[in-house]
């Protein structure tokens, strides 16, 4: 009968433990579970924080003023599009951003003509596909439109855009096209021709930009404006 008495207390202490036990694993689980939680929101803190700090940054980065000297390669066209965006913005003095600014947001069109024959503009100048980064100076496509789309204001500049191109642009030369027998460089915008550099050029919204190269021609056909779509 005692030992009867004995096995039954002993149960009893054993499954009492084994309760306390599964409650103290119950409470620890939740602890975890909690502790992790805030782990999670410390880090999302502390990312969105990084990325508003980097923001931050790169909107500072693009108030220097705008070049008025291209820097680039002295090579025949076709130029493509620089394989590293990013690098190519850098030169160009130009930050990559992580979404299109909208503070200063214009449009304006590039013609490039060479002997009478139009060099393409390519797209995914100053877009970094593979980081997904984008300058405040870009291309979408070859359709000649270039889009400055920054997130403070300031004006940009032809020169800018040849750099980050990766093509040199100077009063004599685009590219390895240079002045000599007779060819030379001219540009001109909206149809009137701009002497000097015409790196210096600042863009102004929906200007046709057309830069020529070749001997002049008596009475030549220049383009004076672009159709720019609705919306631009």
């Amino acid at each position: 009968m005692c030992a009867r008495k004995d096995d039954e207390t002993a149960r009893k202490v054993v499954a009492k433990t084994q309760t306390g036990g599964g409650r103290r694993g119950l409470l620890w689980a939740a602890v975890a579970v909690l502790a992790a939680a805030v782990l999670i929101a410390v880090i999302v803190v502390l990312s969105r924080n990084g990325d508003r700090q980097q923001s931050e940054a790169n909107a500072t980065s693009v108030l220097s003023t705008p070049a008025t000297v291209a820097v680039g390669a002295d090579r025949l066209p076709p130029w493509p599009a620089p394989s590293d965006a990013t690098a190519a913005a850098r030169n160009a003095g130009l930050p990559m951003l992580s979404s299109e600014g909208m503070v200063e947001h214009i449009h304006v069109h590039l013609d490039v003509l060479a002997d009478g024959q139009a060099v393409p503009v390519p797209a995914n100048i100053g877009i970094d596909v593979a980081r997904g980064g984008i300058s405040p100076l870009h291309t979408h496509d070859a359709s000649g439109v270039i889009h400055i789309e920054s997130p403070v204001k300031r004006q940009f500049s032809l020169g800018e855009f040849f750099s980050e191109w990766g093509v040199s642009l100077s009063a004599d030369n685009i590219g390895g096209l240079r002045d000599t027998d007779g060819k030379i460089v001219r540009a001109y915008i909206n149809g009137e021709l701009r002497t000097g550099d015409p790196a210096a050029i600042i863009f102004n919204q929906h200007d046709e930009i057309a830069l020529v190269y070749g001997l002049p021609q008596s009475g030549e056909s220049v383009p004076a404006t672009y159709d720019f779509p609705a919306g631009d």
